[in-house]
C-alpha cells in the first residue's frame, strides 16, 4: 500500500468524528466549514456588533447626537465589516494547530488596531469628499473615535474569548491532542516527559524511530500531530509524506535545535518548554491567497489607464515588425498544477519549434527571435497580454513564473518539491526574476519562488514590482 493511502484525508477524519460524536451541533458545524462558514465568524460578528451598538446605548442612551440613526447604523456596517476583513485577511479564521498555537490576544490586538486605523482614514476620505461634492458634514461617517478605541480593545478581548471557548469545544468534539514522536529512542525518552508534564490533556501516542514509520503510526494512532525531534531526516520526509500529512490536517512540527537556529527561525512556538517550528507545505493560508487576489485587482483596475494605451502601441509595433498572428497561446501549468493558455505578444518565426526539438527554454541570442523583436523581448513587452490572465484569474502580477507542462514534468521528477511553486497563480514577475537571471537554473530559481511563498505580502509585491522595472530598464536580465 503506497504511504499516501494509509493517512486518511481531511473530510475522513471529519466524518470520523461526526459519526463517533454523532451530535446536531457536529454534523451543522461539518455543513458550514463545507461552506466556508465557520462559526467563530458568526461569534466574532455579534460581539463587534454588540460591542459598537452596546457602547453607543451606554454613552447616549436612546438619544444619539449630531447624526441620524440611520447614518449611524451606516457607519457601524461599514466599521463592523472592516473589523471582520481584517481578521480574516490577518489569518484568524484559518485552523489552528492542536500543540503550539500561538497566542490569540496579541494577534488579534493586531487586527483590530490595524482595522480601527482604516475606519479613521476611511472616515476621513469620506468626508473629504461628501465636502468637494459641496455636502456641508462634519463627519461622513460618524463614529466616535472614544467609541472606536473601545471597538479596538474589546474587540481584540472578545476575538481571544471566543477562540478559547473553540479550542474548548474541539477538545471536547475530537478529543484530546495525539501526537507521535519521531527521533533516536533517547531523544523520545527526555521529549516524553516534558510534553506530557507540560501539555495539558495531551498524549503521546507513538514512538517512532524510523521515517518510514511515521505515516503508519499516525494512521494506527489517528494522530493530530507529528513532533520530529531532529531535522536528521527532513530528506526523507519531504516533500511525502510531509504534504500528505498537511493534507490530512496532521500538524509537523520541528524542534529546533543550535543547528536550526543558524537559519534564521522567527516563529518559534513552544511545546512542553521545548521549541518548535511549525513545517508548513501549505505555504500560503486560503485567507492570504484571497487577498492576494484582491490586492491583484485593486492594483490593477486603477493602473488601466497607464497600461492600456502601452498594450496598444506595443501591439501596433509588433504587427508592422512580425505581422500575423500578433498573439501567441501557449500551454503553461497554473495553480494547482492545472493548465492555462497563456497570452503574450509572438516574438518568434510562426514554425519556431517545426525542427521537432519540442519544447525547450528560450536561449540567449536565440535564433527563434524575430531580430526586431528582440528588444521587446529585453523589456518584458511581449509579456503585456498576460495582463489579461491576470484578470481571468489563471495569473497573479507577482508569483512564480510559469513553464511549459513538458518542462514542468521533468523538474517535478528532478527536483524535490518543485510542485510546491504552483500552490499560488503564476504571476508576470516574481523573485527568481529580480534577484536571478533569465538562464538561472531552475532548481535555484525555486528557492526564490518558495521563499516568495513563506513571505508574502502586499509591501513585498510592491518592492518586486519596482524592481522589476529597474532590471528591466538596467537590462540585468
Amino acid at each position: 500500500m503506497a504511504e499516501q493511502d494509509l493517512l486518511p484525508d481531511a473530510e475522513d477524519r471529519e466524518s470520523d468524528v461526526v459519526e463517533r460524536g454523532g451530535s446536531f451541533t457536529a454534523t451543522l458545524i461539518r455543513g458550514l466549514n463545507e461552506h466556508g462558514i465557520r462559526l467563530v465568524m458568526v461569534a466574532d460578528l455579534f460581539w463587534l456588533v454588540t460591542i459598537t451598538v452596546g457602547t453607543m446605548l451606554v454613552r447616549f442612551g436612546l438619544d444619539w447626537p449630531t447624526a441620524p440613526v440611520p447614518l449611524y447604523l451606516l457607519s457601524f456596517t461599514v466599521a463592523v465589516l472592516v473589523f471582520q476583513a481584517s481578521l480574516y485577511f490577518g489569518g484568524l479564521y484559518e485552523r489552528e494547530p492542536r500543540l503550539g498555537a500561538p497566542p490569540v490576544l496579541p494577534r488579534a490586538a493586531r487586527q483590530t488596531l490595524g482595522a480601527g486605523g482604516l475606519v479613521a482614514l476611511l472616515t476621513l476620505a469620506v468626508t473629504g469628499l461628501a465636502r468637494e461634492l459641496g455636502v456641508d458634514t462634519e463627519r461622513a461617517l460618524p463614529f466616535p473615535i472614544p467609541n472606536l478605541l473601545v471597538l479596538i480593545g474589546l474587540g481584540a478581548v472578545a476575538v481571544a474569548g471566543n477562540r478559547r471557548l473553540v479550542h474548548l469545544l474541539r477538545t471536547r468534539r475530537e478529543g484530546p491532542p495525539r501526537a507521535v514522536l519521531v527521533g533516536r529512542p533517547e531523544t523520545i525518552a527526555a521529549a516524553r516527559g516534558h510534553i506530557e508534564r507540560a501539555e495539558r490533556g495531551a498524549r503521546v501516542v507513538a514512538e517512532v524511530s524510523h521515517p518510514e514509520q511515521v505515516a503508519p503510526a499516525v494512521a494506527a494512532h489517528d494522530a493530530t500531530d507529528v513532533l520530529l525531534l531532529s531535522g536528521e531526516w527532513l530528506d526523507e520526509l519531504y516533500p511525502d509524506p510531509v504534504v500528505d500529512l498537511e493534507r490530512a490536517e496532521v500538524t509537523v512540527l520541528l524542534r529546533v535545535t543550535a543547528r536550526e537556529t543558524m537559519y534564521g527561525l522567527e516563529r518559534v512556538r513552544e511545546i512542553g518548554g521545548l521549541p518548535f517550528v511549525m513545517l508548513r507545505v501549505q505555504t500560503l493560508p486560503r485567507s492570504r491567497a484571497r487577498f492576494k487576489r484582491l490586492f491583484d485587482l485593486c492594483l490593477l483596475l486603477p493602473t488601466a489607464v497607464l497600461w492600456l494605451p502601452l498594450l496598444g502601441l506595443v501591439a501596433l509595433y509588433q504587427l508592422a515588425v512580425a505581422g500575423r498572428p500578433l498573439l501567441y497561446r501557449q500551454v503553461r501549468v497554473g495553480q494547482a498544477g492545472v493548465p492555462f493558455a497563456l497570452v503574450k505578444f509572438r516574438t518568434m518565426h510562426p514554425d519556431a519549434e517545426a525542427d521537432g526539438g519540442g519544447a525547450r527554454l528560450a536561449e540567449e541570442d536565440d535564433p527563434r527571435i524575430i531580430p526586431a523583436c528582440r528588444w521587446i523581448r529585453s523589456m518584458r513587452l511581449d509579456e503585456l497580454p498576460q495582463l489579461w490572465n491576470v484578470l481571468r484569474g489563471e495569473m497573479s502580477l507577482v508569483g512564480p513564473r510559469p513553464e511549459r507542462p513538458e518542462l514542468t514534468a521533468g523538474f517535478e521528477v528532478q527536483i524535490p518539491g518543485y510542485s510546491r511553486r504552483h500552490e499560488v497563480p503564476p504571476g508576470l514577475t516574481g523573485l527568481a526574476q529580480i534577484h536571478g537571471r533569465y538562464h538561472t537554473d531552475a532548481e535555484y530559481k525555486l528557492g526564490y519562488d518558495l521563499q516568495y511563498l513563506v513571505n508574502w505580502s502586499p509591501v513585498l509585491d510592491l518592492v518586486i514590482i519596482a524592481r522589476t522595472v529597474w532590471v528591466v530598464l538596467a537590462r540585468r536580465l
